[in-house]
């Protein structure tokens, strides 16, 4: 009769890494696979070049030749005032919605259709996986937010480029130039608000894990909630409006400071950021004390 062959013992220090779930590395490729592999990504993504790009050729050659023909009015005098901020803000002020929806896709799709558990079986840590998320996803928008930004203005500077606009007694030609003070960091600061605010939409993703009550709630406190701040009576209700998350960090696109304005251009984006890490902190907390 043959002694049974002892079985090798595994060592502890070897056992352990496989206890903790793959490295952060194979974390991103992971992410950048689900991220990639989805078609609701795709199609956002397009529809955010398509809007932003289309809307801010159309949109500036409409007031261009409004202006041509002796139409001017209260948009021509936008124009005048500040064309860049007019550039910048006519299509990426739609175009910011399809991020908002992709931020709040990029992890409520998990919800709906169960892969989260598969996720969380992979990755016990789950703060790892959301970090993991949220890098692959903002390196995703911030490349193609600054490439949208900057062929936004360049389209927008092509259109307005060596026009006469005449609004009362004010005549001037039109000269629009990154070399000119606060256009670049405009341009470029539009991607990187771009970037933040679907981290902002990510978190609410996180914190309420239904795509439909994501997206309505993003989307109300952009275009709602956030601007009718500023309807708040006294000096209490400006400084309420200026601090909100969005309305801080659109200041990052303008390219001069308004006279009045509580925040400069990077302390508005600094408090965007404050208030998008605290979600996402919460939202972390929330991702590990729930059941997936």
């Amino acid at each position: 009769m043959t002694a049974a062959t002892p079985q090798a013992q595994v060592p502890v220090a070897q056992a352990l890494p496989a206890a903790h779930g793959p490295g952060f590395g194979r974390l991103l490729l992971s992410e950048w696979t689900k991220i990639r592999s989805v078609r609701s990504t795709l199609l956002t993504l397009i529809i955010f070049v398509v809007v932003s790009l289309g809307l801010t050729g159309l949109i500036t050659w409409l007031t261009v030749r409004a202006i041509s023909a002796g139409h001017a009015d209260r948009r021509s005098a936008g124009l005048l005032a500040d064309p860049v901020s007019f550039i910048l803000g006519t299509g990426l002020g739609l175009g910011q919605l399809a991020i908002c929806v992709l931020g709040a896709l990029v992890i409520t799709t998990e919800y709906s259709s169960g892969t989260i558990r598969a996720s969380v079986l992979a990755v016990p840590r789950r703060l790892p996986m959301l970090a993991a998320k949220g890098l692959v996803f903002s390196a995703i928008v911030f490349v193609l937010g600054e490439a949208v930004a900057f062929g936004s203005f360049f389209i927008g500077q092509s259109v307005v480029q060596g026009h006469s606009v005449t609004v009362g007694p004010l005549t001037r030609t039109i000269t629009v130039s990154l070399s000119q003070p606060g256009v670049t960091r405009a341009v470029i600061g539009s991607g990187l608000y771009l970037t933040v605010l679907g981290l902002f939409a990510l978190a609410f993703g996180v914190i309420i894990r239904h795509t439909a009550g994501a997206i309505t709630t993003v989307i109300g406190l952009v275009l709602v909630i956030f601007p009718l701040l500023g309807l708040l009576p006294y000096s209490w209700g400006a400084h309420i409006h200026a601090y909100a998350p969005t309305v801080a960090g659109q200041l990052i696109t303008a390219d001069h400071q308004q006279s009045g304005q509580l925040l400069t251009p990077w302390q508005g984006f600094g408090v965007f950021c404050a208030w998008t890490a605290l979600l996402l902190i919460i939202g972390g907390w929330m991702l590990h004390r729930r059941d997936a």
